[in-house]
């Protein structure tokens, strides 16, 4: 024999209930909102002040992960303005005036110092994934040159402004049009070819290979340094120098004169484009 108990719930109680519900909720409600009011933590208003003086690349090469960031650090850490390649003087002025300091240094560019490319040999044909970085690590690439541009592109495809290319002749070049010289190029290149210039620069040396001797240099790339100093000994303001066979151009000295551009028997100093 089963026994059957039946049960009737009270509509009312049901009703108690929500509504007890819904007044602790709303208790809870404005109780949490006059908290956070009353508790919260007031951002700095220099901060928003100095994020509209930045550029707004976002480009994270002032390591921190945007101009966001990089403001509230400005503020609140005492971070250098002039770890922010990508904004202009006048403004990382304004920003200084914001804060109280003061600016210091040239805006520079970036600019890849390899132009062999096509004329430089090759050891072996690479038949993996296109990127300069994997490349590398299959014997530190495939050109003979140790220092030579891979042309595979990791510095294009790390750029945001698109303004680094592989060209025609096998080597990455930037477009300074477009470069706001955020630096992820600089460290997406394996071969650490691509170097900061002061941006009143006119010539920079577009080679990194520190081999010296005709013979030697021009078997394993045509466009290479031939380490012979006549750059360095014909600048009329000794604004070159020869350093582990390569030419280092002092910019604080140099007037552009292109005479070095013009006497360098290997072509390759450069203009800036």
């Amino acid at each position: 024999m089963s026994i059957l108990i039946s049960a009737t719930v009270n509509p009312m109680t049901i009703l108690y209930s929500v509504l007890v519900l819904f007044v602790l909720a709303l208790i809870l409600g404005v109780a949490l909102a006059v908290c956070g009011k009353k508790f919260a933590v007031k951002e700095d208003e220099r901060i928003s002040q100095v994020r509209e003086h930045l550029s707004g690349a976002n480009c994270g090469a002032c390591g921190y992960a945007g101009c966001d960031a990089f403001a509230k650090a400005l503020v609140e850490e005492g971070a250098d303005i002039n770890s922010c390649s990508a904004t202009a003087v006048e403004h990382k002025q304004e920003i200084a005036k914001i804060l109280g300091t003061s600016v210091s240094g040239e805006e520079t560019i970036v600019v890849v110092a390899c132009r062999g490319g096509h004329d430089a040999l090759d050891k072996y044909e690479y038949m993996g994934y296109g990127n300069c970085r994997s490349m590398e690590l299959l014997g530190g690439g495939r050109k003979i040159c140790k220092w030579g541009c891979l042309g595979m592109g990791s510095c294009a495809d790390s750029c945001p402004e698109h303004a680094v290319k592989v060209n025609d002749g096998g080597y990455a070049e930037v477009d300074q049009s477009k470069c706001i010289a955020c630096g992820k190029c600089i460290n997406a290149c394996p071969k650490r070819l691509i170097k900061r210039i002061p941006k009143s620069a006119k010539i920079y040396v577009a080679c990194s290979n520190c081999m010296k001797g005709v013979k030697d240099t021009k078997a394993i790339c045509k466009n290479a340094c031939l380490a012979c100093g006549l750059c360095a000994r014909v600048c009329p303001n000794h604004a070159i120098e020869m350093v582990n066979n390569l030419p280092v151009i002092d910019y604080d000295k140099c007037t552009g004169c292109g005479l070095c551009k013009e006497k360098c028997p290997a072509k390759c100093i450069v203009s800036v484009e």
